[in-house]
């Protein structure tokens, strides 16, 4: 079967591979769409700590099982959710397997997604409703990210809420905030081509590199700041100026994964008693809840701007490794 599969820094193939095998308890899935997450950009840069080459990427696909399995019929079209966990360690007895002191993730532990067909534990597999298309199917993982961000975090419907990065999360949490009731929504961008994107979502959308920042948040907000911040930008200038958004006794929220170490100015975090949370991927029950969500929201599968058939694995990654493009979610068929 063909796979695309990291190679080395900046190295990746489509190459032949062998069938998966198939474990008692586990299901062979013929994948229909695989999607490109920064993680993997990480990997294909070759700065992922736990990637190993040759490595089959991917961890945001979708398909249909394709042999009978317990639960899931030939045919089934079906999600994954991706974890590894040990269920052996503290945090997984605790009920917090997202979290597990050992987490791992198909497509960086474990062979992944982007090949003609993936052995996914049944346990990890999610059936996709009728009115969820194979492309939008591939896109639950960030949308999963979103729902936790927001179940984990406290988020009250009524609030407001401040979204700095419009990439494929940004985009994502801007619409789940919108289904869970958010009362006023602002997006933050500095590239041309996201924002226009935002704004046929339906938000408000500034360029913060062309405006004053703190100005527009004292009017739009009658000199609050905003209830929640989120950083979905993972960028120093983006980390300088969060304290200056948020409310006091708001909530600021890091969603990014962060890859090098940053600066706050945490004196205006306490002035202010800011409460600063972080996230890392979902819970199971946020997968389900992405699926459900997903098949009432057609606006989420337009955050996907490319999808490219598998041998063109090179142009994927370049058109998210190059400015001006628009490319936000790109994603492979099989």
């Amino acid at each position: 079967m063909k796979a695309i599969q990291f190679l080395g820094a900046n190295k990746i193939g489509v190459n032949e591979i062998p069938m998966p095998e198939v474990p008692d308890g586990w299901g062979l899935i013929k994948v229909s769409h695989s999607g490109i997450c920064g993680t993997d950009l990480s990997i294909y840069g070759g700065t992922h700590p736990r990637a190993k080459a040759p490595l089959t990427m991917g961890h945001e696909f979708s398909g249909v099982i394709a042999e009978d399995a317990i639960g899931f019929p030939k045919g089934t079209r079906v999600t994954v959710y991706p974890l590894i966990s040990c269920m052996e360690c503290t945090p997984c007895k605790e009920g917090n397997k997202h979290v597990c002191n050992t987490l791992g993730l198909f497509g960086i532990d474990a062979a992944g997604g982007m090949a003609e067909y993936v052995a996914i534990p049944l346990e990890n597999i999610i059936k996709l409703s009728d009115n969820v298309s194979d492309k939008l199917g591939a896109l639950l993982e960030p949308i999963a990210v979103t729902v936790h961000t927001l179940r984990q975090t406290g988020f009250q419907p009524g609030d407001n809420a401040i979204v700095f990065g419009c990439g494929t999360i940004g985009l994502c949490l801007a619409l789940t905030l919108r289904l869970f009731g958010a009362r006023d929504i602002v997006l933050a961008e500095t590239d041309p081509a996201r924002i226009e994107i935002a704004k046929g979502l339906g938000f408000d959308v500034i360029n913060s590199m062309e405006i004053d920042l703190n100005e527009f948040v004292k009017e739009r907000t009658n000199g609050d700041g905003f209830d929640r911040v989120y950083d979905c930008a993972g960028a120093a200038p983006v980390a300088s100026c969060l304290l200056d958004v948020v409310k006091v006794r708001g909530q600021i929220v890091i969603v990014a994964s962060y890859k090098k170490p940053t600066e706050l100015p945490l004196f205006k975090g306490m002035a202010k008693e800011v409460s600063i949370n972080f996230v890392r991927v979902y819970r199971q029950k946020d997968f389900e809840i992405a699926a459900e969500m997903a098949a009432k929201e057609p606006l989420y599968e337009k955050i996907i701007t490319h999808v490219l058939p598998a041998q063109k694995a090179q142009e994927g990654f370049d058109l998210l490794f190059t400015k001006g493009t628009g490319a936000i979610k790109v994603m492979f068929t099989f």
